[in-house]
């Protein structure tokens, strides 16, 4: 049920803030537990950073989208929604753009293969992801950054050819900062996708995400839940007993239970307090700065919809800090070509601060200044390959995973009576992803309907008392006892 705007509905349904995965998932929980509930969704569409456009008669998302074999959130949301036939996988080759000239490393061979670096070396990069699968818990980690692991993982030669520009490339100024953990989840999840014979096997919908979230949709629609999209949050309300509502643009919702899908610091500003109106909940500034304290980089994609291939490698990872975009993802080299009516399908991926150039330039500067870039990695290319180009930005995208993180991370119920968040800043030690976003919604959902059945419980009756049963002392027998 797709609604355009929020009215005013009952004070005891939960309000969702956030129409992505984590969103749509604990609305599905809640649901089915009896619980009434109502999305809002600022955008006009649902699913987040899988939200579609369209390009060449059907649906791609925004922001590139795969899954490993080891999605079993995404395979079971499938299997529950009759769509698993969707879920196909795909043998896809990958490959590091290094000193203006592109390796492939989709198999062992290609990495013993790798020029740049010498042969002992190459072993040690092979090994990595061996090495890593061999640390029984993540906990070991969470001392390390990213970079004292990788060097004593694979060796400096390794971590300044290969590691070290992709750190610097996804992360910027955070590079140093980074922990193992995040590194080490990396490693364990490529290593798990890959075949008997080394080459990595991903998997992608038929009809994308979109075909996914058109069957979610109704089946929540059967479930009541309103989703209500165009439906910004402006503010979070809260008084001396918790949460008691939203504002919206269209105005304030009651509500005594509210789960917030955003990035942290974005809650953090729903319950900036009000210059008029009630005092919030006493808990609410600490709360804030807590929710303030774990940094986030945007993302940058720039999509471009072209007439032949660039090249036979899906995703290229590119170490040369010159280069604007961290990867360079062929979706069409994923997904062929003619389900996009023959076009061929281009993300070029770059994590930044909003603050940087590249970010607040409009989209036809963008387009322009990745040109000279994209024909020195494909000397062949030619402006007229380009039949659109699209960008797209999301300003909270990659939160920053640094040692001891597991102090940092926000608890999914707040300290604010009623107030809940679940965000891709918890699902730690995974990295983001969809797959994760399923089972934090899957549990916040949960959790919200248990706390829902205990208040029920325990809530006062409101009928008046029926005389003789608890009304207060008996005076005498009961009417009609002999």
């Amino acid at each position: 049920m797709l609604e355009n705007s929020a009215t005013p509905g009952p004070g005891d349904e939960v309000l969702v803030i956030g129409g992505g995965f984590t969103g749509l998932a604990a609305a599905h929980e809640l649901a089915l537990a009896g619980v009434p509930c109502r999305v809002l969704e600022r955008e006009p569409y649902v699913g987040g950073l899988a939200g579609s456009f369209e390009v060449g008669g059907a649906r791609l998302e925004r922001f590139y989208h795969h899954w490993f074999s080891s999605d079993l959130e995404v395979q079971g949301l499938c299997a529950e929604l009759g769509c698993s036939d969707l879920l196909q996988p795909h043998r896809t080759r990958t490959g590091v753009y290094y000193a203006n000239s592109v390796y492939r490393l989709s198999s062992p061979w290609d990495v013993l293969r790798f020029a740049p670096l010498p042969l002992a070396d190459r072993v040690r990069l092979g090994r990595s992801a061996v090495r890593a699968h061999r640390v029984k818990h993540w906990r070991e980690l969470e001392d390390l950054t990213a970079r004292e692991w990788l060097v004593e993982l694979s060796g400096p030669q390794v971590y300044e050819t290969v590691w070290r520009p992709l750190l610097e490339g996804k992360f910027g100024e955070y590079a140093t900062e980074v922990g193992a953990t995040w590194m080490w989840t990396k490693l364990h999840l490529r290593g798990g996708s890959r075949s008997h014979s080394g080459r990595e096997v991903l998997y992608y919908l038929r009809g994308g995400c979109a075909a996914l979230l058109d069957a979610w949709v109704a089946r929540l629609s059967e479930l009541g839940v309103r989703i209500c999209t165009d439906t910004p949050v402006r503010q979070v309300l809260t008084d001396a007993r918790g949460v008691c509502g939203v504002r919206t643009g269209s105005g304030v919702l009651p509500a005594r239970r509210v789960l917030a899908t955003t990035a942290p610091d974005l809650l953090a500003g729903f319950l900036a307090p009000a210059a008029a109106g009630p005092p919030p909940h006493p808990d609410v500034p600490a709360v804030r700065r807590r929710l303030s304290d774990i940094p986030y980089l945007a993302n940058l994609c720039l999509v471009l919809q072209t007439d032949r291939s660039l090249s036979d490698t899906y995703w290229l990872n590119v170490t040369d800090p010159s280069f604007p975009y961290v990867g360079v993802i062929e979706h069409t080299n994923l997904e062929a070509s003619d389900a996009y009516a023959g076009s061929h399908l281009v993300y070029l991926s770059a994590y930044l601060p909003t603050s940087a150039a590249l970010y607040r330039m409009d989209d036809e500067a963008v387009f322009h200044a990745s040109l000279p870039h994209l024909r020195r990695m494909f000397p062949r290319f030619h402006r007229d390959w380009v039949r659109r180009h699209h960008v797209w930005r999301a300003d909270h995208a990659q939160p920053v995973i640094t040692p001891h993180y597991s102090d940092r991370i926000p608890a999914m119920e707040t300290d604010v009576p009623g107030l809940y968040l679940a965000s891709m800043a918890q699902v730690y030690p995974q990295d983001r992803g969809t797959n994760y976003a399923l089972r934090q919604g899957r549990h916040a959902g949960r959790l919200i309907a248990d706390r829902v059945r205990t208040a029920r419980r325990t809530a006062p009756d409101p009928r008046p008392p029926v005389a003789g049963h608890g009304a207060g002392p008996r005076s005498g027998p009961e009417e009609g006892t002999p």
